[in-house]
This record gives C-alpha cells, sequence and structure tokens, in this order.
C-alpha cells in the first residue's frame, strides 16, 4: 500500500490534474455569472458605431427614414426591466409583502439583463452611427435630416435598456448571509 502526497501522484498514477477532472479530490468548481463589464459595452457600442457610420455613408442613397416605434420599444423594455429589477431585489431581500424567488428565475433574469445590456450597448451604436451621420449630413441630405431625433430617441432609448439590464444583473446577485444565524441556518436579521 502506498501513501499518496495530494501534490504528487505516485508513478503510473493519475496525476493531480487528471484527479480534478475526474472528480477525485477538490470540490467541483461552482457555476458562476461574472458581471457584466462596462468596457465590453463600451466596446460593443463604439464598434457598432463605427460599422454603422461606415455602412451609410456608403449607402447613404438607400438609407430610409427611420420611425420613432423602435426607439420608444427600447424604452418601453428599459421601463419593464427597472420594474422587474425593482420587484426581484426586493424578493431577494425578503422584503415585508413579498413571496420568496425562485432560484431558477433569478438565474434565468440574470441571463436576460445581461443580454439586455449587451443587445443595449449595440443597439445604442448603431442608432449613434446615424445619429452622428444624420447631425453631419443633415444641411444637404433631406433624408439625414429627418433621420436625426429618431435615431436620437433610438439612442437614448438604447441606453436606458442598457442601464436596465445592469440593474437587473445587480438586482439579481445573491445577498451575503446574515451574521446572526442560529444553529438551523434561518437568521435572526430582520429587513428594513
Amino acid at each position: 500500500m502506498t501513501s499518496e502526497r495530494p501534490e504528487q501522484a505516485p508513478p503510473g498514477g493519475p496525476s493531480p490534474s487528471d484527479r480534478r477532472i475526474n472528480g477525485a479530490g477538490d470540490k467541483p468548481p461552482e457555476p458562476r455569472m461574472r458581471p457584466t463589464s462596462p468596457a465590453t459595452l463600451v466596446v460593443a457600442a463604439l464598434a457598432t458605431a463605427a460599422v454603422t457610420w461606415m455602412l451609410i455613408s456608403r449607402y447613404y442613397g438607400d438609407v430610409p427614414v427611420l420611425h420613432w416605434l423602435p426607439g420608444f420599444t427600447l424604452a418601453a423594455l428599459a421601463v419593464g426591466e427597472g420594474i422587474t429589477a425593482r420587484n426581484t431585489k426586493a424578493r431577494i431581500d425578503r422584503q415585508p409583502g413579498t413571496q420568496r424567488v425562485n432560484p431558477l428565475v433569478v438565474a434565468r433574469l440574470a441571463v436576460l439583463a445581461k443580454a439586455s445590456s449587451l443587445a443595449g450597448a449595440i443597439f445604442a451604436g448603431a442608432y449613434g452611427g446615424v445619429a452622428a451621420w444624420a447631425l453631419a449630413e443633415r444641411s444637404w441630405l433631406r433624408v439625414a435630416e429627418v433621420n436625426v431625433l429618431p435615431s436620437v430617441a433610438g439612442v437614448i432609448g438604447a441606453l436606458a435598456l442598457t442601464a436596465a439590464g445592469l440593474l437587473l444583473e445587480r438586482a439579481c446577485r445573491v445577498p451575503e448571509p446574515p451574521d446572526d444565524e442560529d444553529e438551523n441556518g434561518t437568521g435572526t436579521h430582520q429587513s428594513r
């Protein structure tokens, strides 16, 4: 019978990395979702704005007149996510008058929040590229002049969606356990 030390494998036996891969030894890693990086959102918005500017300046004759509805739709989605963020945070914090929240619902909301913040950044970049082009060309192109206000509304709605997505993502975070827990694991800490 050979004795194994954790940092060294016996000759011909599994290495420490093999034991971790096969599940022996260390605990398996817990699944985690990292918070959305603001740098990712800024890069996505700027890259989309640059591509939009290049495409629209090349095909300016085919640019349609923008409508207000997409900007309003993005803003309405932002309002919905903001309300959901407030309600989810209250339920996670177990504020009086709220029901417990299902962890699976929170996971789905976190995925929705990450997707909407990225989609909002991409839409903000696209509408920002159109707005910048329209402002630069509005003195001699009628379609550019007509597209200024709807594109600015689109930027505002998209930025609101990005902010609401980040707010919802923050609301879905697991709170720190209270310090004063009894032996049953139920906290004596009361919400205010």
